[in-house]
């Protein structure tokens, strides 16, 4: 039996709700057919957005959205994607798939999506084929409230206002697809394209003569109102050599500081259960490759743990966050579809490996203040498949819209002892994960995942005060770790009420099922 104890009086730190962020690439079927289907289409749509993928994603609260990619987000250039649509420039996707991009879904079309979900704008500039002039242009044309040509541009194409862009990545995996750089050279280029990514709601200091004490307080201020917060692109999975290199050049040794052009570094891991270059079948594995595929995504642990290590001989008070801006399963591409367009299916397993890296996200909030699921729709782990008019939430979907609860809240201390590890040869996993916050509703939530294929487990939950009561409970799982949803049986895995639970005076008592997810909603 596994113990679990809570000191609801230990506030660890906020979870962002960042963290709880998406992602979606002009790739596959991601933003053509899964989001966007033009407004002259027969599917249901309000300015060209799906309304059955619109109101889904809205039940997730989805907190920020990245745009325009990944790969493509270093060969994109933005004013291909700007103006009356039958003048935009039809380029080819080289990336993904080899189709015709005909920019339909450009600057505007992003906006207006961030619009209707109601979330944050997470634009990446074009840093390997783009010039410094193109993204400060772009910067200006999204954001500048005033005279300027980028703004009259914007203007002439329909829209008056600026808009607000949140967070900015200046560059995309620029050591391969962004350019094949090495870690200082990319560095030296940050510092530079960075330096023109102008937040143009920071207005210039008009008194030269203030105090020194004055100009702290204004740059404090400055910091804390700023719109754009940049991310510079950090490392692929383990590449320490890249996290110590980027922040080694771009750290200021004189003043030891990054003079705040830094506000995030971001990291990127993909589980491939059989590697990178078999990766897998996203629906057809056996026990051993169930226990190695949430083995791989355990790994999220030590990445962060050793990349923080490396941030915080820099950053040692964390004023930089760290942004894992692609995570997620990559398995082979479903039978029958475009290898270039990465669909695939979502199972159970899926469900877990969500489970599992948004509790390890919880567990290091002082540090992870950014994430994004890759991708959206139609592409990898994605919360949605569609096909033609139809659309089904997958395993991944429900975990997430469960753990929605700790958007914001604080994280708790908490621990797990007595917990049993299961697996297959060197596959060995914990038995139960978790991760514990209490909202500003002054609801505690609970998340658990049970990773064994083979028993159930009994979780004893013991926190400070007694007289704590389950307001809510839920479940994600199945009998088959193979289980998936499809548009002929679109709710085999689903979230469901859960009752296998006993409150007594030291606590709550529960009984896990094999292979689930499981979240509780406590209070006195």
């Amino acid at each position: 039996m596994a113990k679990l104890k809570i000191n609801e009086y230990h506030k660890k730190g906020k979870i962002e709700p960042e963290v709880y962020g998406h992602f979606s690439e002009h790739l596959g079927r991601c933003i053509y057919e899964g989001i966007y289907v033009g407004e002259d289409s027969d599917i249901p749509n309000v300015n060209g957005m799906r309304v059955d993928v619109v109101e889904a994603l809205k039940e997730l609260k989805v907190p920020v959205l990245r745009w325009p990619g990944g790969c493509f987000a270093d060969e994109y250039h933005w004013k291909d994607g700007i103006g009356p649509k039958e003048n935009r420039k039809k380029i080819i996707n080289t990336h993904w798939g080899g189709v015709v991009e005909d920019n339909s879904f450009g600057t505007h079309e992003f906006m207006e999506l961030c619009r209707q979900l109601g979330c944050k704008t997470y634009v990446n500039g074009n840093l390997g084929s783009g010039t410094v002039q193109e993204m400060s242009e772009w910067v200006e044309y999204m954001t500048f409230d005033g005279v300027s040509p980028m703004a009259e541009l914007r203007k002439q194409n329909g829209r008056e206002e600026p808009w607000k862009v949140d967070f900015f990545g200046v560059g995309n995996e620029n050591w391969g697809c962004g350019g094949n750089m090495t870690p200082e050279h990319y560095a030296n280029e940050y510092r530079r394209y960075q330096t023109y990514v102008r937040d143009y709601s920071i207005k210039p200091e008009e008194d030269d003569e203030d105090s020194d004490d004055k100009k702290k307080k204004k740059k404090k201020d400055e910091e804390e109102k700023k719109s754009i917060r940049k991310v510079c692109c950090g490392a692929n999975v383990d590449d320490y050599h890249w996290t110590k290199g980027v922040l080694k050049t771009a750290f200021d040794h004189t003043e030891k500081k990054f003079h705040g052009f830094m506000d995030y570094l971001s990291l990127h891991y993909y589980v491939h259960p059989e590697g990178w270059e078999i990766k897998g079948s996203a629906t057809k594995f056996d026990d051993k490759v169930w226990y190695k595929t949430l083995k791989k995504a355990l790994k999220m642990d030590k990445l962060i743990q050793r990349h923080s290590a490396i941030m915080d001989q820099y950053d040692p008070k964390k004023k930089i966050g760290l942004c894992v801006d692609e995570w997620g399963a990559w398995y082979k591409n479903e039978p029958g579809t475009n290898p270039g367009f990465l669909y695939q299916q979502n199972t159970v397993r899926d469900a877990l490996i969500a489970g599992i890296t948004l509790n390890i996200f919880n567990k290091h909030c002082d540090r992870v203040k950014i994430a994004a699921l890759a991708q959206m729709v139609n592409v990898l782990q994605a919360v949605l498949l569609t096909e033609g008019d139809q659309m089904i939430k997958t395993p991944t979907y429900h975990v997430m819209h469960m753990y929605r609860h700790h958007q914001g809240a604080q994280l708790l201390e908490s621990s797990a002892s007595d917990v049993e590890t299961v697996g297959i040869g060197k596959w060995q996993v914990p038995k139960i994960t978790e991760s514990v916050s209490l909202g500003e509703d002054g609801m505690i939530t609970v998340t658990l995942n049970n990773l064994s294929i083979e028993s159930e487990e009994t979780v004893e939950i013991a926190l400070a005060d007694k007289g704590y009561q389950v307001k809510e409970a839920r479940i994600v799982t199945a009998d088959d770790m193979h289980a998936m949803n499809t548009f002929d049986q679109p709710e085999t895995v689903t979230e469901k009420d859960f009752s296998d639970y006993q409150t007594g005076e030291e606590g709550i008592t529960l009984t896990m099922p094999k292979n689930s997810v499981i979240e509780l909603r406590l209070a006195k």
